[in-house]
């Protein structure tokens, strides 16, 4: 157990990126935010920090319990952390998702190849 970690690699080994490249790259785009403030990726968290990760178009919020130095496996992650994300965030996260599913009203957008074969007929004919 680690008593301070930096960002980066805490938000590697807790999963939520999938390498520390990338970690640290979202942390300088100012995505990663704790106390109000977005941070390097070399800033240092301690156990019961709070910490959020902005992932448009929501914010996911995680408190952390313990540090530790090594990747851990996706069933220990509790013992680690709490996702305490708010259900309004999480809302609006399948709000988005159910408005591009890609389902289209019949007559709006681009016709359809079958629309289009009428319409040529139609004015052809």
């Amino acid at each position: 157990m680690a008593d301070v970690l930096r960002i980066d690699k805490w938000l590697w080994t807790m999963r939520l990126f999938k390498t520390r490249s990338i970690a640290t790259e979202e942390c300088r785009k100012g995505r990663i935010i704790v106390g109000g403030v977005a941070v390097k990726p070399s800033f240092t968290v301690l156990a019961n920090m709070t910490v959020q990760v902005k992932r448009p178009p929501i914010v996911y919020t995680y408190r952390i319990i313990e540090l530790t130095q090594n990747r851990v496996s996706a069933k220990d992650l509790t013992r680690y952390m709490i996702d305490v994300t708010p259900m309004s965030e999480l809302k609006l996260l399948e709000d988005v998702k159910l408005a591009s599913s890609g389902v289209r009203d019949r007559g709006t957008g681009r016709p359809t190849k079958r629309e289009r074969r009428d319409l040529d007929n139609f004015l052809n004919s």
